[in-house]
């Protein structure tokens, strides 16, 4: 078993759920099919009255869990399109300021819809970050204590990664008995990436 081990690869991914008033991560450690939950929490930024102040928090943090954790790569979440555009705008720098700590160490980034990580990790696009939570307990065997579920978002974003970056089968196809890397399952949970 430990020969087997030995031989697999080991991969380290930093998941990212960007925030302005909570800003979630995850780091897994994948070896071969296996994932193990090293670290995850959450940034508090309510707390920070200046915006600017909020960014270099986050800067910051980011920076820190890549030097702590050597992520090979680094998956973020990318902002959805709501109706306030000062929101989006405060979103978009937020998710900004975490990319560029993780290009600062060399770090490749992708980015994943909300819709995509859910298809990836429950099987629905529109599942609650309580579905979500529930799931990843399923998948990582092991019970999640979240203080905020952008902490539990941020580990699924990881995951997502992981299955997209390696064609394996999500939590969606394997209940829809798809074959692993089956190219029908990337199509079903990736529909505006295929034309």
């Amino acid at each position: 078993m430990q020969d087997q081990l030995s031989n697999q690869t080991e991969k380290i991914i930093l998941g990212v759920d960007p925030g302005t008033r909570i800003a979630g991560y995850g780091v897994i450690r994948v070896i071969g099919q296996r994932i193990e939950l090293i670290q995850y929490g959450v940034l508090k930024l309510d707390k920070y009255n200046s915006h600017e102040l909020k960014l270099k928090k986050i800067f910051d943090r980011i920076t820190q869990l890549c030097e702590e954790f050597l992520p090979d790569e680094m998956a973020i979440e990318d902002p959805f399109y709501g109706k306030n555009p000062q929101s989006m705008l405060k979103l978009g720098r937020a998710q900004g300021v975490a990319m560029a700590a993780a290009l600062n160490r060399s770090i490749p980034i992708v980015e994943y819809s909300p819709k995509t990580v859910k298809m990836s990790v429950t099987g629905s696009g529109s599942a609650s970050k309580e579905q979500v939570a529930y799931m990843l307990q399923s998948i990582l065997k092991q019970e999640l204590q979240p203080e905020y579920l952008d902490a539990t978002d941020a580990v699924a974003i990881a995951i997502c990664h992981h299955y997209h970056a390696n064609a394996l089968p999500s939590a969606a196809s394997k209940k829809k008995g798809a074959k692993k890397g089956a190219w029908s399952a990337f199509v079903s949970e990736n529909p505006n990436r295929v034309k």
